[in-house]
């Protein structure tokens, strides 16, 4: 167990430090070139270590696996776009209302009110500064949550028709597809600079193919529920790793805000009876 714990710690740190820097790069590469970047360095990973079967494959199954390829990459793109806008770590905690809002639509106890009231009240709480948020920012963080809602229903429907981790290689090969075209006409010189390149592959690795490598390891282990929770702190570790990597800083009420989402999560998985909020590797 505390084997598994110490894994899933550090794919939650290597998540938040990989887009720490990304984000140190936004000033001369995009945010679509670094998510392409990063969902490139995981479908290759995934596609040589998985080598996924397509043969027999109904409708239906390219169905679910497009859809959820295609949530991923707008989470993944939508996330990226909210960190070039605001703070990395409020922008991860807006992200968190869309599987607590998903976790807590399925609940009909009036005690799950309490975890609406505090994810509501970090919500509240951020809003008390608008100045210093750009709406822009925002709504992308939102998207990101909505599509990582969607991302977490796909993903039990993928793993129900497509064994192991064929489902999620292929998905992320959909992910990656629809940012190609774009990626290489508008910014196909950069990908030339092989200190960009290099960096961009490394986000990859520290953002996609180290988490999902250690949580898939844990989860072997690591109880749904206790998991669930551990990934409740990812905001706050999105908030400690940009404040370490870019020196960004967080006002009082921010912090609070960011409690109070990372206490709902928590809340809400260890009371959930149909599972953790969260219980997928990490996207962000």
């Amino acid at each position: 167990m505390r084997r598994a714990v110490g894994l899933v710690l550090v794919g939650i740190a290597s998540v938040q430090i990989g887009a720490a820097f990304a984000k140190g790069l936004f000033g001369e590469v995009s945010p679509t070139t670094i998510v392409w970047l990063r969902l490139l360095t995981s479908t290759l990973v995934l596609l040589l270590w998985v080598r996924p079967s397509l043969r027999g494959r109904s409708r239906a199954d390219w169905y679910v696996v497009v859809g959820f390829g295609l949530s991923l990459g707008l989470m993944n793109w939508a996330i990226y776009q909210s960190f070039a806008r605001i703070p990395i770590g409020i922008a991860v905690t807006i992200e968190f209302v869309g599987p607590l809002t998903l976790a807590l639509l399925g609940s009909r106890r009036v005690r799950d009110l309490v975890w609406v009231g505090l994810a509501a009240a970090g919500v509240v709480l951020l809003g008390a500064e608008p100045a210093d948020l750009d709406p822009v920012g925002v709504g992308f963080a939102l998207l990101a949550g909505a599509a990582w809602a969607a991302y977490i229903l796909l993903s039990a429907r993928t793993g129900a028709r497509w064994e192991g981790l064929d489902g999620l290689a292929v998905a992320s090969l959909v992910a990656v597809l629809p940012l190609t075209p774009y990626v290489l006409a508008a910014h196909g010189d950069v990908l030339l600079d092989g200190r960009v390149l290099a960096v961009g592959l490394a986000v990859g690795l520290l953002s996609s193919v180290i988490p999902y490598s250690c949580e898939l390891v844990a989860l072997r282990t690591l109880p749904p529920s206790v998991f669930g929770i551990l990934m409740s702190l990812e905001p706050a570790a999105a908030a400690v790793a940009a404040l370490v990597v870019l020196g960004e800083l967080l006002t009082a009420l921010q912090v609070a805000a960011i409690a109070c989402v990372v206490a709902a999560v928590a809340g809400a998985t260890a009371t959930s009876r149909g599972g953790p909020v969260h219980a997928e590797p990490a996207p962000d």
